[in-house]
This record gives C-alpha cells, structure tokens and sequence, in this order.
C-alpha cells in the first residue's frame, strides 16, 4: 500500500514539476519584457536575456505616455474596444438564439454560410470594407474603425451561443411565451440574464482581438494620427535609422495591463461559458 502510495505521490511530483517548468518558459518572454521596460537603451541591447535592470528606468513610461501620445492612443483603445465589445455582443446573442432556439427554412443553409466564412482571410475583405467606411464618410473616424472591426461574421460567438442556447431548457422561453412575452422580450429578460458565462466568454475573446487590433486602425486613422490606437502607435518608436526598444517594451507593458486585469475579473465565468457550449 505505501510503495503504491509512493509511487503515486512520484507521479504526481514529477507532473507538477514539469508544468512548473513548462510556464516558466511560457512565462519568461513577458517577464523579460517588462523588465526591459525598465532598463536603459544600451542596457537593453548588451543585457540579452538577462532579467533584472541595473537600475529602474520610470523615465520609460513617461516617455511612452507622454512624448509618445500614448495617453490619447490609450483612450482610443477603449472607446474602440467597449463599443465593439457591446455590438458584437448584442448581434452574436440575437444571432445565436435564433438559430439555437427556432427551426426556420434555410436555417442550415443559413448556419454554413456563415461557417464558411470562417476560411476567408480578413485581408481580402479590406477594399469592400474600406468602400463601404468611405462612402459613410467615417473614413478617419473611431466610428469607421468601429464599423470595420464590429463588420465581420463572428462565426465563433455565434457557434458559441448557438451552442449554448441550445442547450437551456425549452420550457423557459415556453412559459413566457405562455405569459405573453414576445422574441425580443423573452430573449431580454429571460434567456440573456442566463447567459453571463457565454457572454463573458464572447468579451473576454473580443476584448483581446479588438484591443490588439492593427490592420484595421492602421486604414480608416491613417489622415488622423490623433484617432491612432495602441496597436498603431507603436510606430512612434521607430525612427529611420535607430528604434526605441525600451520605450517600446514599455508602451506594449502599458497595453498589456487592461487584458491582464479584464480576463482575471471575468476568468471564472469564461471557464464556464466555454464548458456550458461545449456541453450544449
């Protein structure tokens, strides 16, 4: 019994040891790079790998907030992030519970178009897009950045609260109908209150992408550097003949921040959601 025990217990060890080691190296890379936010330009380069600065740089953030207009880039972020945030969410729940709670014609067919749309490169629907944007006149507006990222089919958050609202009882949106409650009030107030986890879930996923975002803030800002976001502003420290490393390392520490603090208020809710939809 106590050689099994042991054996287990060796086991056990070994595991937890290995995946220790396994998100040092995970890790490391983001570690390293706030530290170097920290570290002086010659530091940087002759340092290598190593961790620690001689001596901590505040003047690094300063510089990325301040001389680099990161403190504009940082509430355009936002303003980007929560409003396609919300669209997304609000078209992918309607989206979602009418495909996982109604049978109607061409549902299917409905189902793989949008699957389908999955395997085109966003690359390729930038002209059309910028067409459209254009001839809105929200070319260099945060609303035309807006429209262009909130644009796409969502194929995965739909597939998610498809999934999802599949999968709750038929009886809840019975009885309501039973009640008088039409679609949108029975998907308002009883079956969307249900789906915080998915929702979670769906913002977390988006939050990230959009607030990451490149190629489209690149475009629809390009006449207005002032409606730049963070992803586009890291070209501040890029200069023709030399780069701002530390400066850089520091302004991307900056961004990390917002994802960091969103997915650890919202994690336990995005561990359910992603076991609720694939329960469903």
């Amino acid at each position: 019994m106590n050689s099994t025990r042991r054996k287990k217990w060796t086991a056990f060890s070994l595991v937890h040891v290995l995946l220790i080691v396994i998100g040092a190296v995970w890790i490391y890379p983001f570690v390293w790079m706030i530290m170097s936010s920290f570290k002086t330009n010659n530091e940087y380069i002759v340092s290598g790998i190593k961790l620690l600065p001689q001596h901590f740089q505040f003047t690094n953030y300063k510089r990325a907030w301040e001389t680099a207009h990161f403190s504009v880039y940082f509430w355009n972020n936002v303003i980007i992030t929560v409003s396609v945030v919300v669209i997304v969410i609000l078209v992918c729940a309607l989206t979602g519970y009418a495909v996982g709670r109604y049978r109607f014609k061409g549902r299917m067919v409905f189902v793989t178009a949008v699957t389908a749309t999955m395997f085109m490169p966003k690359g390729y629907t930038i002209i059309p897009v910028y067409s459209l944007v254009n001839s809105l006149g929200l070319n260099n507006s945060l609303w035309g950045v807006i429209l262009a990222e909130v644009g796409g089919a969502h194929v995965l958050f739909i597939l998610l609260f498809v999934a999802y609202f599949r999968g709750l009882p038929k009886e809840l949106s019975e009885s309501a109908e039973i009640d008088g409650s039409g679609f949108v009030r029975t998907f308002a107030q009883i079956i969307l209150p249900l789906s915080k986890p998915i929702i979670a879930t769906a913002a977390i996923m988006q939050f990230m992408w959009t607030w990451n975002a490149f190629l489209m803030p690149l475009i629809f800002t390009l006449g207005k550097p002032e409606l730049r976001t963070l992803g586009v502003g890291m070209f501040q420290f890029v200069g023709e003949n030399t780069m701002d490393w530390t400066g850089m390392a520091a302004a991307a520490s900056i961004s990390l921040v917002p994802i960091l603090v969103v997915f650890v208020c919202m994690q336990r809710y995005f561990i359910e959601g992603v076991s609720g939809a694939i329960k469903g």
